[in-house]
């Protein structure tokens, strides 16, 4: 890369609009995994690829197990990266996807670098420190972590989220600033909030948040509402300029 050379990084995510998927899964489903025609949800993803203007081979998925294991990835890859929940990679022109439908999708980006990646934390994940891993991994490719900006996808909301109130109490153990209370006033988890708190602690240079609820709007996929279900993705990927 030449010294004038510099790197813009891009994100992306879907609707449930758009696709050829039919009913419960209408429209634009990108999950391989949750009972849709496999020949819609490829059709899916080929427009997606023709969306974000790369090959499909270029896109990264993964077969994601709510754990924290990361994969860095230098190229394309023959099917999805096997159970693995966060995708890092200095490669531009490499998408990282990463699917959900309630839990949080997270994007993350070293703009000076062109290290990025791409998370899968839902309760589980998120709980066991799948965040903290997946930033492990990106400095170890250069990234600095004053320097990293993240985006939290849509997800469930703390309104939205009722868990029973032990398993509140251990997730804001791990997970601090993530106890929420449901309209109602049960027991419930904003898992965003407490990833938004773990970062900035981190040392995160700037957290964005789309505020959309997974279950509240119409217009995204949650398996909390209605199962099964398709699955919007969170993209992120680096060109050079």
């Amino acid at each position: 890369m030449s010294e004038a050379a510099t790197i813009r990084v891009r994100r992306v995510v879907t609707t449930r609009s758009g696709g050829r998927s039919a009913a419960p899964y209408e429209s634009f489903n990108l999950g391989d995994h949750v009972g849709d025609n496999p020949v819609d949800v490829a059709a899916n993803r080929q427009r997606l690829a023709e969306g974000i203007g790369l090959p499909p081979e270029r896109l990264v998925w993964m077969e994601q197990v709510h754990g924290r294991t990361v994969a860095v990835v230098d190229g394309p890859q023959e099917g999805p990266v096997p159970a693995t929940d966060a995708l890092v990679t200095a490669v531009p022109g490499l998408a990282l996807v990463v699917m959900a439908a309630d839990c949080v999708p997270v994007l993350l980006a070293d703009e000076r670098t062109g290290v990025i990646a791409a998370a899968h934390a839902g309760r589980v994940g998120a709980r066991i420190g799948i965040i903290g891993r997946t930033l492990e991994a990106m400095r170890s490719l250069g990234a600095r972590t004053d320097r990293i900006s993240a985006l939290l996808g849509p997800a469930v909301c703390g309104r939205c989220y009722e868990v029973p109130a032990h398993m509140q109490a251990d997730v804001e153990a791990h997970l601090p600033g993530s106890a929420s209370r449901t309209r109602a006033g049960a027991p419930a988890l904003d898992v965003r909030a407490g990833l938004r708190r773990a970062l900035l602690a981190e040392g995160i240079a700037a957290v964005a948040q789309d505020p959309r609820c997974t279950m509240e709007s119409a217009e995204l996929f949650s398996h909390r509402r209605q199962a099964p279900t398709g699955r919007l993705a969170g993209v992120i990927w680096s060109e050079v300029q």
